[in-house]
Formats: structure tokens, sequence, C-alpha cells
């Protein structure tokens, strides 16, 4: 597991990448990631360019390990968060949400590495064109927002791996050193975890989040928001409203109207359970208590080991 090319490109101890997900990953968590050989993520999808800027000061004092922040393409402010990023030399930049060709070459002439996600086959081929260095597949396992295509990381791990050369991290349901192997099994160098870490103590998720996240079962999120960005969701009466105003055929308008402003901060930061939006990912089910960062990464670890000896012995 050390020594592959997803810990030499980032340098570090582990392939294991923190998500950067929105209300959850301040410098609290990605600093706690980083300190325990992972790579910590902020991640600016949440944070105003004075935020992440505070965010990041807090990183350098916190963590002498690498780091890196996760930018959504749709950002409002993008070139100014971008040129925010290079001038204050963070050396990682994981993107999402739309195609990295305009950014890289920029990123590459500051000297920061670059990762970008990605749903499909068809767009791990043009990030390959694009110049990224990494690419991160995601399954629609996973919580917030994910790609129309509905494909599984089991699926979709293999046929990413045939589709490009470059280093490849699986993302969507893996919370375990068992998925990790898996992961591995099929084609991946390292892995992208979400709602494992999104579920610690250092998470700036909401404690009622934490909480409600912690009790449910198989089927109790789901995808949602199609017409505006596909979303899984736990169930809740906000869910339960935009469900039925989509299998009436709501308009991308009416939906948004149904939203409200700010409702992924309203449920998972502000801890609002029934009228705020609640993004986590399907393996949340498996996830029954808040531990801190460095006791998931050593389970996290100490699972893959066993359970690589396990599959030795087959």
């Amino acid at each position: 597991m050390k020594n592959n090319r997803i810990t030499e490109l980032f340098g570090i101890e582990y392939p294991v990448v923190q998500g950067g997900m929105v209300w959850c990953s301040g410098w609290r968590l990605a600093s706690a990631v980083s300190n325990a050989g992972g790579l910590g993520l902020l991640g600016a999808g949440s944070m105003h360019p004075e935020t992440l800027l505070e965010h990041i000061n807090k990183m350098k004092a916190a963590t002498d390990k690498p780091w890196g922040v996760n930018v959504p393409l749709m950002y409002p402010e993008i070139d100014r968060l971008m040129k925010m990023i290079i001038d204050e030399g963070v050396k990682v930049v994981f993107t999402s949400a739309g195609s990295p060709k305009k950014f890289t070459p920029m990123l590459h002439e500051a000297g920061i590495k670059v990762a970008h996600v990605v749903s499909s086959s068809k767009f791990a081929a043009k990030c390959e064109e694009a110049g990224v260095d990494a690419i991160v597949a995601e399954g629609f396992e996973a919580g917030g927002h994910n790609g129309r295509e509905e494909t599984t990381t089991m699926t979709l791990i293999p046929q990413v791996r045939k589709a490009t050369t470059k280093p490849l991290i699986a993302a969507g349901g893996i919370a375990s050193g068992e998925a990790m192997l898996a992961a591995m099994a099929l084609g991946a160098e390292g892995i992208q975890a979400g709602t494992l870490f999104a579920l610690t103590e250092e998470s700036s998720a909401s404690e009622e989040f934490k909480k409600r996240c912690t009790e449910l079962a198989e089927g109790d999120t789901m995808l949602c928001l199609k017409k505006i960005a596909p979303t899984r969701l736990i169930k809740n009466a906000l869910y339960t409203k935009l469900a039925e105003a989509e299998d009436k055929g709501a308009t991308a308008d009416e939906l948004r109207e149904i939203l409200g402003r700010a409702a992924s901060k309203r449920g998972i930061f502000e801890g609002d359970m029934e009228s705020g939006e609640l993004e986590i990912g399907q393996i949340v089910s498996a996830i029954k208590t808040i531990k801190p960062v460095s006791e998931v990464m050593k389970e996290l670890i100490s699972g893959f080991e066993k359970a690589k000896e396990r599959v030795a012995l087959l």
C-alpha cells in the first residue's frame, strides 16, 4: 500500500484522501487527516474567499504534512479563489463539477498538483487530455453531488482504469479497510473517503447532523434533485417535499424554490434536521459511532492489512 503512485505524488504515508465536503471539511478535520498520514482537503465549496484564507492560515499552523484544497469549478468567484490559492502557496488542488482544462496549466505553472473528480470513463479520458496529475473516480454511492450516470463504484473503477494511465483514486461508498482493498483490486491506487471523515470528532458538521447519521439504516439516503444536480440526501421533510415535487414534474426553478437559500448549511452545519438539506453517502448506515480521526485512520489501515492477509489465504 505504501510507496505507490498516490503516496509518491502527494508525499503522504497512506493513499487515503479525505473528501473536501461542504460544511464538514474545515482546518480541524483536514489537518487531523494529514497528521494521521493521509491527505486532508479543505472544502472550499462552502467558504467565502476570506473564510478559505482563514482556514489556509490555520492549516499552515496545524500541520507540516501535505494537504490541499477541494474546489468545485462552479464556484461563483472561481478566478479570485484560484489566484488566492496560488498566492498562498497551496501545493495540492482537487477540482470537481466542471472541466479542469482551464485551470490545470495555471496551477501547474505554480507548482501545484491537480486531481479532478469524475463519474465516468469518458470524463476520465478528458481529464488525462487536460493534463491533471491524478483522477478521482466517484461512484454514485457517494454523498452530496453525484454524476448523472448513476454508475456504482464497483462498476466505475475498472472501466476508468482502462480509460486512463493516470494515478487513480476510488471514491463512493468506501469507509473500511475491506472496501479500500476491494477498490485497489479493481484498479485504484488510493481512496477518497467523505462520509467516513464527515462523521468524526474533528468534522465541522453539527452534532445534530452527526447523531442523525449514526441512526440511519440502509435505504435512508436517496438520489434527488436530478433536474438541478443529482444529490444524495437523507430522507427528511425537505427530501419528501422535493421527491413529491419531482414526481409531479416540477421544474428546476420550482425545486430551487423548495430548497430555499443555503439549504445544505441549514442542515449539515446548523443542525436543522427537517428543513435542511442533509448530504451524506450510502455507507453512512455502517457508521454508528463518532470517533477522532486518528482512531478512524488506524482502524482503516488495520482493516486493510487484515483483509489483505485474509484474501491471501483464499
